[in-house]
């Protein structure tokens, strides 16, 4: 996660380059780019979102072609909660909560809410697989368990993501 902001760092233009020199104004840039790389991080994890949420209405639509319609009550549950926490990633504020402001961040306060922000990428990589594993319905299986686990990762990701305004706090009031 570190990467994103050093990768965007090194791929500014000449004139950016030349602002460095102009006293306070690199603190300016660099709150910025943090806003930005925090910005994309979050429409990259919305983004996911929506594909696992295209996977759960691809497995639903198998289900109804095969006219499996009492299994789809947990799909349409599924899906409209992979839509609401996507929407609700994707306009969440970036950079309102002060953590880009003028308060400077130390690397650990930094590395800290990146660790937390890989985690949430690791959830979400639990999440499409437990998606992947729901059976598909000419193998007369019941879909209800690996439905549930999908649910429960994904409240499990909703209350990540609910914490991660406290974890930006804390790491402001530290600092």
């Amino acid at each position: 996660m570190t990467d994103g902001f050093e990768q965007a760092r090194t791929q500014r233009n000449w004139l950016e380059r030349l602002t460095d020199k102009i006293p306070g104004f690199k603190g300016y840039q660099n709150r910025e780019l943090r806003r930005e790389v925090d910005k994309l991080q979050r429409e990259h994890i919305s983004h996911r979102l929506t594909e696992i949420k295209g996977r759960v209405r691809d497995h639903a639509g198998r289900y109804t072609d095969a006219g499996r319609i009492g299994a789809l009550q947990p799909f349409d549950r599924l899906e409209k909660r992979l839509e609401g926490l996507s929407q609700t990633i994707r306009f969440s504020d970036y950079g309102a909560t002060g953590l880009f402001d003028t308060v400077k961040i130390r690397e650990p306060e930094l590395e800290r809410l990146y660790q937390f922000d890989l985690s949430v990428m690791d959830d979400l990589q639990a999440l499409g697989a437990s998606v992947e594993s729901i059976p598909e319905p000419a193998s007369e299986g019941n879909p209800d368990s690996e439905l549930a686990q999908a649910m429960s990762l994904l409240e499990g990701l909703e209350t990540k993501w609910a914490e991660r305004k406290s974890v930006i706090s804390n790491i402001v009031r530290m600092s």
